[in-house]
This record gives structure tokens, C-alpha cells and sequence, in this order.
């Protein structure tokens, strides 16, 4: 049964940065896709930016320039380097192992 657990969320001030990580446990990895989703308060979950067992990567265009999604297959994590934040960046975020197993979540909060 694969279980994610992520890490890294907090507060900030926009502009700044924040690096989540995504540990995953009890899975091949390294032949999944792995993503990052958000939920903003009253609105829909959406994908922020997934990676693929390539290292081929998808974003969001709101965040495109200001995210990096990446992988450490080695230590079953993937990771999200967020940069240049905004208010409107405030959600919680999710990870996900093949669109189909989630992580409980991780609050960031965008402060202006």
C-alpha cells in the first residue's frame, strides 16, 4: 500500500520561496507518475505540476517560471520548489502517486 507524506509547507511573505517534498513509501517509484495539486479555499483541486518516470515535467501556466518540480528516485521523494510566490499561491497542497493515491496535505500561505 503506497502512503505519501509531505512536508514543507509554512508562511510567507509573496516573493518568497518554499521547497516542498513528498516522501513515498511502500511503492515503485520510480515508474510512477508523480504530482503536485492545490486547493485553494472554495475552489476546485487543480494540478500544479506532475513528473513523469522520465523526468519529463508539466505545469500549471500560473506557475510556470516560478515552480520546479523534480524527483530523487533514490529516496522515493519528489519535490517542489516554489519561488516568487503570491497571495494567489495560498492552498493546500497535495501530492500524488499516479493520480491515484494522495498525501494528507500541506498548507502554504502567501502572505502580501
Amino acid at each position: 500500500q503506497v502512503q505519501l507524506v509531505e512536508s514543507g509547507g509554512g508562511s510567507v511573505q509573496a516573493g518568497g520561496s518554499l521547497r516542498l517534498s513528498c516522501v513515498a513509501s511502500g511503492s515503485i517509484f520510480r515508474f510512477a507518475l508523480m504530482g503536485w495539486y492545490r486547493q485553494a479555499p472554495g475552489k476546485q483541486r487543480e494540478l500544479v505540476a506532475d513528473i513523469n518516470s522520465g523526468g519529463s515535467t508539466k505545469y500549471v501556466d500560473s506557475v510556470k517560471g516560478r515552480f520546479t518540480i523534480s524527483r530523487d528516485n533514490a529516496k522515493s521523494t519528489v519535490y517542489l520548489q516554489m519561488d516568487s510566490l503570491k497571495p494567489e499561491d495560498t492552498a493546500v497542497y497535495y501530492c500524488s502517486y499516479g493520480r491515484a493515491v494522495w498525501g494528507k496535505g500541506t498548507l502554504v500561505t502567501v502572505s502580501s
